[in-house]
């Protein structure tokens, strides 16, 4: 019965992901304004006016910068970075060690919900991956 079950998800998640690309009928984006204008915005977005994007990811652990901690320190070598890693972390320290840090223990979705509301947005987006340092290429 399981199988029978999992094969039903499978197949109808592949003929809704086919009938969203028919359906489309614009193919795949192109690098071009003409491209992207070719897809309408979805009419909830549109009429949204107010979302939140939130950036959270490892970079969050030494709560320094921003999510772009990984290419300030790194690459551009920006100097209160490097300063702030050099006061606050043993030599050689790498990004990757703020990993096992990055617990989420304070988080309360109810309450960030509620913020989330008060603040008039219809919609939220949270970002786990944007700029974090696992995928940046030196």
């Amino acid at each position: 019965m399981k199988t029978l079950s999992l094969r039903f998800v499978v197949v109808f998640y592949l003929v809704c992901a086919l009938y969203t690309h028919i359906a489309s009928g614009s193919g795949p984006y192109k690098p071009t304004w003409e491209s992207l204008d070719a897809r309408p915005l979805p009419q909830w977005y549109d009429d949204s006016k107010i979302g939140i994007f939130i950036h959270w990811g490892v970079f969050s652990v030494p709560s320094f910068g921003s999510e772009w901690f990984w290419y300030y320190w790194k690459t551009s070598k920006s100097p209160n970075i490097v300063k702030f890693m050099e006061r606050n972390y043993k030599p050689n320290f790498t990004y990757a060690e703020f990993a096992p840090h990055f617990t989420a223990e304070l988080y309360d979705p109810k309450h960030w919900a509620q913020l989330f509301k008060k603040s008039g947005a219809k919609y939220v987006v949270l970002t786990s991956k944007h700029h974090e340092g696992y995928i940046n290429i030196s």
